[in-house]
This record gives C-alpha cells, sequence and structure tokens, in this order.
C-alpha cells in the first residue's frame, strides 16, 4: 500500500485532506505542518499510513478529550473484495463505514481517506510533569487534571511495591503559542531541527533485562523527572520518542519482546489496576515500559478498542513463562468487562477476543455481506476466529 501515497485534495481554510491510504503520517507532518495543520490524533509513532490507523482506530494522548482517529476520517473510500470501489462515511453506508473503522482491514482495501486535521501555531508543545508517589496519588492526579488538557499521560513504575506502588509521572500537554517558544524560533515556529537518529546495533543478551536493571532504570527516570511546570519541547520529542532510535526492539533481545494492551472501565477500575500489576509482580513478570492514559468516549467503530476507562500498555521481554502470566492477566480484563487491543495483539486467545468484543456479531453480518467468500483474511482472523461463532 506505500505505493498508493498521493495527496488527491486539500482545502486550506477547513484543514481537509483527501488522500490515498499509504500516505504515511510523517508524509503529513512534513506537508502540513509548515502551514497551521497537525495531526487530530496520532499514536506513538509516524511511521504508519493514514489507511492503517483508519483500520485500526488508533488513539492518542488525546483520547479522553478528542476521541480516537476514526473520529475525523470524514470519508473513507474501499476497494471491495468483488472489485467494486464504494465511497462510505457516516451518512453514507453507515453499516459499511463502522464495519471499517477498527476493523483491521478486513472489510475492504483502504484506497482514499478523507481527514480532518488540526489548526496549530507552532509545532511545539508546552509540557506540565507531575511526579507522584504512589497508584492513588497517578490515578487521582488524572481525574483532576487531564479535563484542562488535550493530552495527558503517565509512565509508571510496575517494579516499585510498598508505599510506592503504582507511583508515576504524569505528562499533561498542550500545543504552544509563539510567545511561549524561546525568542530564537519565533521566527519559524514551525521548523523544528532534525534529531540525530541512533540505533540499537544489535540484539541485547536476555540478561541485561532483569529486575535489577529495571528497579535501577526506573529509579533513574523517576529522579530525573520532577514536578515542574511550562517545559517546552518540539512535538517530535513528546509525540515520537523512539522513532529516533532505530531497531529499538533489539534492547529486548534475540526473542524479543510482547506488548499487552488493555482498557479498563472506570468501575472498578482501580482495584483492577491493582489487580494486574500485583499480578505481574507476583510472577516477577516486570515490563520494561508502562503506560497508563485515560479514554473517553468510542468512535462507533464495531471493532475498535477504545472505551471510556483506563488503558494500560505494558512492554515484556519474552522470557519463559510470560504468555502464561498474560493468560491470568487476559481473564482479569474479561472479569473487568475491558478488552485487549487488537493493533497491538500477538498471542491473544479466540475465546478472550470473542467475550470482550460485543460488537462482534454485527461486524460478521457486515463482513459476510461484503465478502461472501471470505477472501480478505489475516492471521490475526485466523486465530482469533473473527468470522465465526464461538461455542
Amino acid at each position: 500500500m506505500e505505493r498508493l501515497d498521493r495527496y488527491l485534495a486539500f482545502d486550506p481554510e477547513t484543514g481537509v485532506v483527501r488522500c490515498e491510504g499509504g500516505v504515511s503520517l510523517a508524509d503529513i507532518l512534513r506537508s502540513f505542518l509548515p502551514r497551521g495543520w497537525f495531526l487530530p490524533v496520532t499514536p506513538g509513532t509516524k511511521f504508519c499510513t493514514v489507511g492503517a490507523c483508519v483500520a485500526c482506530d488508533v488513539h492518542g494522548k488525546n483520547h479522553h478529550h478528542d476521541g480516537s482517529f476514526g473520529n475525523f476520517a470524514r470519508q473513507i473510500t474501499l476497494l471491495l473484495p468483488s472489485g467494486e470501489t464504494v465511497c462510505c462515511s457516516r451518512e453514507q453506508n453507515a453499516d459499511l463505514f463502522f464495519a471499517t473503522v477498527g476493523g483491521m482491514g478486513l472489510t475492504g482495501v483502504i484506497l482514499e481517506v478523507e481527514l480532518q486535521l488540526r489548526r496549530v501555531e507552532t509545532a511545539y508543545i508546552v509540557v506540565d510533569y507531575v511526579r507522584t508517589g504512589n497508584l492513588e496519588e497517578t490515578l487521582q492526579t488524572f481525574h483532576e487534571k487531564d479535563a484542562h488538557y488535550p493530552y495527558s499521560v503517565a509512565w509508571l513504575d510496575c517494579v516499585a511495591s510498598g508505599r510506592g506502588f503504582g507511583k508515576g509521572v504524569l505528562m499533561f500537554g498542550r500545543h504552544a503559542a509563539p510567545d511561549r517558544l524561546p525568542i530564537k524560533s519565533r521566527h519559524n515556529p514551525f521548523t523544528v531541527t532534525p534529531k540525530r537518529t541512533k540505533s540499537v546495533p544489535f540484539d541485547l543478551p536476555d540478561f541485561v533485562l532483569n529486575p535489577v536493571s529495571l528497579r535501577a532504570f526506573n529509579s533513574v527516570y523517576y529522579r530525573f523527572h520532577p514536578s515542574r511546570e511550562g517545559v517546552v519541547t518540539d512535538y517530535d520529542t513528546y509525540f515520537y520518542p523512539l522513532d529516533s532510535i532505530l531497531q529499538w526492539n533489539r534492547a529486548y533481545g534475540k526473542r524479543g519482546f510482547v506488548q499487552w494492551q488493555c482498557v479498563l472501565p472506570y468501575e472498578n477500575g482501580v482495584q483492577n489496576l491493582v489487580r494486574i500489576l500485583e499480578t505481574a509482580q507476583k510472577h516477577r513478570t516486570y515490563p520494561f515500559l508502562s503506560v497508563l492514559k485515560r479514554m473517553g468516549e468510542p468512535s462507533g467503530g464495531l471493532l475498535s478498542f477504545p472505551m471510556p476507562g483506563y488503558t494500560l500498555a505494558l512492554d515484556f521481554p519474552v522470557r519463559d513463562g510470560l504468555f502464561e502470566v498474560l493468560d491470568q492477566l487476559d481473564r482479569i480484563v474479561i472479569e473487568a468487562g475491558g478488552r485487549l487491543y487488537l493493533a497491538k495483539d500477538a498471542r491473544m486467545s479466540a475465546e478472550t477476543f470473542h467475550a470482550t468484543y460485543p460488537q462482534l456479531p454485527r461486524w460478521q453480518a457486515i463482513k459476510a455481506q461484503v465478502d461472501p467468500k471470505g477472501l480478505l483474511q489475516s492471521d490475526l482472523a485466523r486465530r482469533l476466529r473473527m468470522m465465526e461463532v464461538l461455542k
């Protein structure tokens, strides 16, 4: 799909761009940020395509405020398995639209997307940092503050126990006005100095990531991020910290890593977060990176991941016994009425998927209409038996 990378139309007054599905988020930033337009929603990397962002209904640090990518997709042009080209939106072929937003590419090939961009005055973000001492304080700070910021995210220390259990660093951000920039940057508020890319040159040995080294890393990160306000940083640093590190996955060793991401409803959400973190600690299965965000209302996508609640993303180095622990975490999510993120899933069972996506039967009916022969498949769809009715 990367060859379908053309812009087809742009309205400089409204910020609506129509592009082919293979246009990347990096392409959009390169083309439209200098004109004062930013992405309405962005995940943690800009190296993904617009079509993929629709298919996964990706979310970002502003879901509590703005929702997911599908909220800003005004129209989608699909190539169906029959060879027919169809346009869909909230008003036209709405069932197909909502089956495609978050539908993991299984309803048709996304040829074109009409996307609403966001007006900004600079390429910079003003960030307020808040360091918390435990999970209760972390969640309380979220609820008190994030309604006042379009962007919010928290790093958690998942190794700490006792009084420091769930301590973290919260980062609240908003787009900077020109008068918040250093004087030297005000003349070119959309110009950001390109970062020198680094690379992890080889796979690190498995023993490098262990509870002792992870505890030391968390201690350093926590110490070097005190509470402070009004820190001005460029958009690349705030939204895409890993994009400047090539092959960063090698830091997890040859066996790689699994990112496990769930969303838990607010009802009993604190207790269920505690259960997840305590279960991982009990089995000494410590994530190397832990990110917590709050989510708002869903986009309407039938298989979209977001729902009101807490979303927790944990990066686990692959070790013996990891998948058995993740199965236990899955059961907590099922009991809580939550779900796992399809875009990052590598090992969820079909039973877990069917138990946590209540709109699946409606999606299956639409899928059967547009693809009666089941021509569009994926490894994910086969593993999760997405077109079957489980007994």
